[in-house]
């Protein structure tokens, strides 16, 4: 499993993604540059132990009346994605380990790898501040014929999610958004094969639970 180093990283997370937030269609502009919270999140282990990945909620206060919570999948990189230029969230310095290369894990293969083993069951996902502690909080479910296909590569963005898609029509949509609500298997979707659903907290300080990300095959 990862381990979490308690160290700095520069420029902080939010700082980094209230500059990138603006940016993505998905984004609820308010008035003036986001003001961001960290609401939750889990993390996946990279078998190979290269590349850092982050599932992480943010609340933005400057979202309206109705503050908007964010999924945003964050890849590390201790090197360049090849290719990924046009998924760089930024890149920064970490306390520990160095010069890193920061992305929006949509686009990262480990990442999307990863999220497919955690739908079919494969690997749990794994507490977002914590080494070696596995999330309860996260549920999953698989009821398609596996493994899934891998090369989920068209990846086009929507108002309030990501869709990931495959040449067979396998798609995987994560939501952008996140709004409480059904989170089992009896509520997905016609056509869905497989779920992630989480929890993350809301402004008031309760928490909420919803879907993360569905799977149709």
């Amino acid at each position: 499993m990862a381990v979490i180093h308690q160290t700095t990283i520069t420029p902080s997370k939010l700082e980094m993604l209230t500059s990138w937030l603006p940016s993505r269609p998905w984004y609820r502009a308010g008035e003036g540059e986001p003001r961001l919270t960290k609401a939750g999140g889990f993390r996946l282990d990279d078998p190979e132990g290269e590349v850092g990945i982050e599932f992480m909620v943010v609340t933005d206060a400057a979202s309206g009346a109705a503050p908007a919570c964010y999924l945003v999948p964050l890849t590390y990189r201790g090197a360049p994605l090849e290719g990924g230029e046009h998924a760089l969230v930024s890149t920064a310095e970490h306390g520990v380990l160095g010069k890193r290369w920061v992305y929006d894990g949509c686009h990262d293969p480990v990442l999307v790898a990863q999220l497919l083993a955690l739908i079919e069951g494969r690997v749990q996902a794994q507490a977002q501040s914590i080494s070696d502690a596995v999330d309860e909080e996260v549920a999953r479910s698989f009821t398609g014929d596996g493994p899934v296909p891998a090369d989920l590569t068209t990846v086009v963005d929507h108002r309030d999610r990501t869709e990931l898609s495959a040449p067979d029509g396998t798609t995987l949509l994560l939501h952008r958004i996140l709004s409480p609500g059904s989170d089992g298997p009896a509520d997905l979707p016609e056509g869905a094969v497989g779920h992630v659903a989480g929890a993350w907290e809301l402004p008031d300080g309760s928490r909420a639970r919803g879907l993360v990300a569905v799977l149709r095959g």
